[in-house]
């Protein structure tokens, strides 16, 4: 996973952002899908 996006995700659990965490989510997956399932 890029560090910006896990930067991005620490300031969401931390801050309890329900909403920012979902779309994180879901950019992270749709990243999975077009890069072959390949995790960084």
């Amino acid at each position: 996973m890029p560090q910006w996006m896990r930067r991005q995700l620490q300031r969401a659990f931390f801050g309890k952002d329900v909403r920012q965490i979902r779309l994180l989510n879901s950019c992270w997956f749709l990243y999975l899908e077009k890069h072959g399932g390949r995790l960084e």
